[in-house]
């Protein structure tokens, strides 16, 4: 559970405060500060106010429509800076690709280019019919254009995002045709992040999502001014949280086409200026910066290392952030403890000898070779758990990730057989490049006492439930010799060589004056 502190009340101010206002749709003038309801007027404040007729250049210079996004955000930017567009303005003065980023932020105009590009020019004689109509009429028409700008919106949205990816990145992606022909193994990885259920999923594990927004809110000087990259962004949450902290730029990557939704998600919540989404692998894009402060991600999986995301954490680590920038979690210490539950072993392993009468024991092969993720009871941690292993974000190197701990624990109650062992993880959160990780045996609950603005949570059997739950290393039911004895060995991690993303869990323990006992699992 995070174990930062916050009311009820505040927690839902928090959110509350994320919700867009209501939009109103307003039409803003080209060369000054007027607004008008709808685009007619607004042409026709241009010609006669500005003797500029934006359908007709759009027409006479035959624009597409990424080349009039251009053309509007260009003239948009003439007007802020004080410059006088050309007399004969020509496609040349706007080529530059900075001119795709609006200049003014939910730019009605913009939604409606389609319209002014489906028109002929504009014939001054019809361009303020709009004048003659009742108020009744009116109102309808108003309306039947809110709902067309609102499907230009999600258009305009996503052309002039899968644009600026073809300029930034896809030098992000042209460098990776190659490699797509032929789909590496791990493909289905990022497949499985394309859904909705998943992300949900994520999104409504509280212990998890809550640690993120809170470490933000409650570090906005961190975030004030900063440049962030939130890497594997998914719906794009945490880059969102980033933005409202006050970051100047977000970048926000993801190699699945969730990525797609961020986009919209992003643009949608008023964003879009300050967030850029990007397409990609961290090792194949290319991003826009050359550093970033701040590296934002949530990579963990099953028992922390499966998935292996943190390789890439790592990358980016290396490759983009400053030598004082900080990494959002910045450690986390991995647990095990010895369980006995005889109740989960008959539910599971000798259920399979007497199915309505029916010996299906075939069915118990191989039963103990998979590392199985569930909750595990409080009551069915039967020694002390162990942190066998610190990972320090700033310094851990990514050889690290696969290695080999010492492990031991003290039975606590009396028992006499064991059915395997759990593993859960914390994570900690600290809001200075300076301050190390907590010591290994440090829990949430006292790490978040030592300096303000901390934040961390557990994954652990005496939490709250997460997404993530714990990893059983499930055994057959193994005689212990002694009352509470003391047990002792060594835990190896490891890739499996079939898929990088998968582990390979090695345990040898054993009882002090018994023989050495040793088992493998494979999470996958």
């Amino acid at each position: 559970m995070s174990a930062s502190s916050h009311t009820e009340n505040s927690d839902a101010a928090d959110w509350l405060d994320l919700e867009p206002d209501e939009e109103q749709i307003t039409f803003v003038s080209l060369f000054d500060t007027e607004t008008f309801p709808n685009l007619e007027e607004l042409l026709t404040h241009c010609r006669t106010q500005h003797a500029f007729d934006l359908v007709a250049t759009v027409h006479r210079l035959r624009l597409e429509f990424h080349d009039a996004v251009k053309l509007v955000n260009f003239i948009r930017a003439c007007t802020g800076e004080g410059k006088n567009i050309p007399r004969a303005i020509s496609a040349g003065d706007f080529a530059d690709d900075k001119y795709l980023k609006p200049v003014l932020e939910n730019d009605a105009l913009l939604f409606s280019l389609d319209e002014i590009l489906s028109e002929g020019p504009a014939n001054p004689e019809t361009a303020t019919k709009g004048q003659a109509l009742s108020v009744e009429s009116r109102n309808k028409e108003l309306e039947a254009k809110l709902a067309e700008l609102n499907e230009r919106f999600a258009s305009y949205r996503l052309a002039v995002e899968e644009t600026l990816d073809k300029r930034w990145g896809d030098e992000n992606e042209a460098g990776n045709l190659g490699r797509e022909k032929q789909k590496e193994s791990s493909d289905y990885y990022f497949e499985s992040y394309a859904y909705n259920d998943i992300h949900e999923t994520m999104l409504k594990d509280e212990v998890r999502t809550d640690a993120y927004r809170d470490f933000i809110y409650e570090n906005k000087q961190l975030f004030q001014g900063k440049v962030v990259l939130d890497i594997g962004c998914g719906t794009g949450i945490l880059s969102m949280f980033c933005a409202k902290a006050g970051a100047a730029q977000v970048i926000a990557v993801d190699k699945s086409d969730i990525i797609d939704k961020a986009r919209e998600n992003v643009f949608n919540n008023g964003m879009a200026g300050t967030i850029t989404c990007l397409r990609g692998a961290i090792e194949d894009v290319k991003l826009p910066v050359g550093q970033v402060d701040i590296i934002v991600s949530e990579w963990m999986g099953y028992c922390l290392l499966y998935e292996a995301m943190l390789p890439s954490v790592l990358y980016a680590r290396d490759k983009y952030l400053r030598p004082d920038g900080l990494l959002v979690p910045s450690s986390a210490t991995i647990w095990m403890a010895p369980v006995r539950d005889s109740e989960y072993v008959t539910d599971t392993v000798s259920f399979w000898r007497d199915v309505y009468g029916f010996d299906m024991k075939a069915m118990q092969e191989c039963i103990y070779d998979e590392a199985r993720i569930l909750t595990m009871p409080p009551a069915a941690i039967c020694g002390s758990p162990y942190p066998f292993k610190v990972l320090d974000l700033h310094t851990v190197k990514p050889e690290d990730l696969f290695f080999t701990a010492k492990w031991e624990s003290q039975i606590t109650r009396d028992i006499d057989s064991l059915d395997g062992f759990l593993i859960w993880f914390d994570n900690f959160f600290v809001n200075s490049r300076a301050d190390k990780p907590p010591a290994p045996e440090t829990t949430p609950e006292d790490f978040v006492k030592q300096k303000s603005g901390y934040v961390a949570f557990t994954t652990g059997p005496f939490g709250k439930e997460t997404h993530w739950k714990q990893g059983l290393l499930l055994q057959p039911p193994t005689q212990l010799k002694g009352p509470r004895p003391r047990l002792t060995g060594q835990v190896i991690f490891s890739a499996l060589e079939e898929n990088v993303r998968a582990l390979d869990i090695q345990l040898a323990w054993t009882e002090e004056g018994q023989q050495e006992k040793a088992r493998t699992w494979k999470l996958k």
